[in-house]
Formats: C-alpha cells, structure tokens, sequence
C-alpha cells in the first residue's frame, strides 16, 4: 500500500471537506481547532508525525497543568487552549487554559465560572468537571462546562459572554463537546431527564433554538459531540443520544430525519461521515456499530437507512475514523477493529492492551490509539494488521491527542505533553 499517496489524497480531501462544510479552508495542518481536529474526524493532515516515543525519549516539553480535566487540546497560531477544574479557596474554579505550543509556557488562566458545590457532584469516577473539548473559530475561543455554563473568550484570556441559563440535570457529569455552525454554537444537553439539543448565537451567548430530544430510551443521558454534514447540497446537524441519531436543521433546529437504535444510552462517540454513509456508536449496555445512509432519509428512517450494523467490538467511548475504504475502531476493552466501510465486512479484529476512551487518529500514514494507562500504539492501515510502535508515558491518559506537523499533543492526568522535536507555525 502506498502510504504517501494516502497521506496526500487525505491532505487534499481534508480542505475540501472543509470547504464544503462551511468551515475555514484556511486551517493550517498546524491547527487542531475542535475535538477530532480540522473535520472533526480525527483525521489530520500534518506531516512528519512523530511514530515512537515515551516518558524520556522523543518529547520536546512537559509542562504540568493546574486543577484537572479531560478536555483534549485544541491549538491554534502556535497557542493550545484546554480547560481545567481547580480547587480554590471558597470552592470550585472552571478555567480556561493557553500555552505557548513551542515550549508549554503557560501564557493565561482564566477563571470562567465558580459553580455551587450541589451542582459539582453528580460524577462518574472516569469524568472531571472539565471534560468537554473547547472549539476556536476566528478570535473566539468557545468553552463549555455542561450544566455549569458555556461561554466564549478571546485568544487573550478576556470572557466576551458566558451562557449559565441553561438549567438540566446531568448524569455522570459532562462529556459532549460544542461545535460552530456558521453562527450558532450547538451543543448537546442529554440530561437524565428532558434532553434537548440546543444552539447559541456565537456573538452573545443568547439561545437561538432549543429542540427537545424525544427519545424512547428509558435511561436519556448522553455525552455525544454533535457533527456538521452536507446531504444533497444541504447542511445537516447530525447528534446521537439515546436510544436514536438525529438530524437537524442548523437554522432552526427542526428535526429532519432519525435512525433508532433500541434503548443504547450514555452515547459517547462523535459520528463520522464518510462514502456516504455515518458511522456511530450506539452506547451502553450492548454496544454495535451502525452504518446510516443520510440520503434520502425522512422521519423515522431506520427500516430504509441503516446499510449494516455490528456488535463485535462496537466501542462504548472512542470515536470511530475511516481510511481510505476502510472503518476503524478500538472497543473500551481495548479490541481494535478494521472493517469495509461500505459493508461492515470485518477483515481483522486484535486485541492492543489496556482501557480505551480516547479516540484515534489518522496522521501521517498511520493511525494512532492511545489507552487509559498512557500507552500508544500506531498501526499501519490497511486490510492486515500490523503494529509499528507501542509507547508509553506511564501517565493516565483519557483526553485524546492534537496533532500537528512533527507533533503530538497528549494531555495525561497531570501534564500536557508535546512529542517530537519540529516546530509548529
């Protein structure tokens, strides 16, 4: 197989894609602007990505970071943002984080919210207060800290609004990171009881539309980020939450067409979209693989638009990515899966070791999985399995990477970690 043609064609459909979307075709492959990078799709495009490192070896800083949290790093013009929860005097701090990405200087700290104790509590032992991914578009920086508020900064560090209107009651905590839709920040809010789906005007935090989730789902709660699609020359915003995927309409927040998936709750994975098909996970107790065809979808579409499903190795929490013809994707367990896209076809299954919630990456020719125990692994792609490096930091790691031209970013428990010696532009 040749790596280098894949590396380029994808360099290529990557802008295209993100032109098509509505987003900014002018992302360097040094930015990683959201969760999953350019598309939101864990596919980047930068070259010369780091294949083997570890705790000592290959790393060009580590920097600790205050308070804790498991937003992954976003990076834009040489700057990574994350937020993280810190405990001060009095009670709870909600931060937002920029370091310089050339040496891991901590630049700004901004304190965005002080939450009430009772409203800090409901935590799943994997989540944090911190753990939704923040979004840059422009000169905005966009956080968002689930039921404890959102809010936008500029690149300095300064609060332009925050959004603490928006009341529900989480399970577990937050999970589900926003996206930017023209001007619409949309998120969603898969409460235990009452989810909606809701949109912000970018420029002032003031709710635009708010549509409920009606799902059959007895357990409601979800954590998935929502994915921005063009179907037939139309903008679509895809999210799954329990029990269904929905679409809906960016400016209004209609719903257009769902695909359910039984009582599947706690959905974690961001969908992604490729050959024309959607792939998600569809979430606890008994996890599976759908396939969904957006075209052609109306109403209740699931008897005409799910073109397969699986249940082997289906993940609970990491995102999927596609390569080429072929789906990829690594259960909680840690059982790594390449299958056809197009029909499901499972050409092989390996166990990589160790708990999965990070989501992988296709960088450079090569697709990277970390677990929870700060062990990588990189793999070749391709319809047989092959293994070409396995690297630790012996740091709990469950933010998934940032990747850059010559660069890794990881966040593990404690530090944020720059892997590689180029510089970044």
């Amino acid at each position: 197989m040749n790596f280098l043609k894949i590396r380029v064609c994808l360099r290529v459909w990557c802008g295209a894609l993100l032109f098509l979307l509505g987003g900014s075709a002018s992302w360097s492959a040094s930015e990683w602007p959201e969760f999953r990078g350019q598309t939101g799709q864990g596919i980047a495009t930068a070259i010369d990505v780091p294949l083997s490192w570890n705790e000592s070896s290959n790393v060009a800083w580590k920097v600790e970071i205050p308070g804790g949290g498991w937003s992954s790093p976003v990076l834009s013009r040489g700057k990574l943002y994350l937020t993280t929860a810190m405990e001060e005097a009095g009670g709870i701090s909600l931060n937002a984080v920029c370091a310089e990405a050339s040496s891991g200087r901590i630049i700004w700290n901004t304190g965005v919210f002080r939450p009430d104790a009772n409203i800090t509590k409901a935590m799943h032992k994997k989540n944090t207060l911190a753990s939704p991914t923040p979004i840059i578009r422009g000169d905005r920086l966009f956080v968002h800290f689930g039921h404890m508020g959102t809010a936008a900064l500029d690149l300095d560090g300064r609060v332009v609004w925050r959004q603490t209107e928006l009341k529900y009651p989480p399970t577990h905590g937050n999970g589900g990171s926003p996206v930017v839709v023209d001007d619409l920040l949309v998120f969603s809010c898969d409460a235990e009881s009452d989810p909606f789906l809701v949109a912000l005007d970018v420029r002032s935090g003031t709710v635009r539309w708010k549509t409920p989730r009606d799902t059959p789902a007895k357990k409601k709660f979800s954590f998935s980020t929502p994915l921005l699609i063009e179907v037939e020359g139309r903008a679509q915003i895809v999210s799954a939450g329990s029990g269904f995927l929905g679409a809906y309409e960016p400016k209004t927040g209609l719903e257009l067409w769902r695909v359910r998936y039984g009582e599947g709750y706690s959905v974690v994975p961001r969908p992604v979209f490729a050959h024309g098909l959607l792939f998600i996970g569809s979430g606890f107790d008994a996890p599976s693989v759908y396939a969904v065809k957006p075209t052609g979808a109306s109403g209740d579409a699931t008897e005409t638009n799910v073109a397969w499903s699986a249940r082997k190795g289906a993940p609970n929490t990491p995102s999927l990515v596609v390569v080429g013809d072929e789906l990829y994707f690594v259960s909680d367990s840690g059982i790594a899966t390449c299958a056809d896209a197009r029909t499901g076809t499972v050409h092989w299954s390996e166990r990589l070791g160790g708990d999965f919630s990070a989501s992988p990456v296709y960088a450079d020719g090569r697709i990277y999985f970390q677990n929870e125990t700060g062990t990588g692994y990189v793999i070749a792609p391709g319809k047989e399995f092959k293994l070409l490096a396995r690297n630790e930091i012996n740091e709990r790691t469950l933010a998934s990477y940032a990747v850059a031209d010559r660069t890794i970013f990881i966040r593990s428990e404690r530090h944020l970690w720059r892997i590689g010696s180029g510089k970044t532009k």
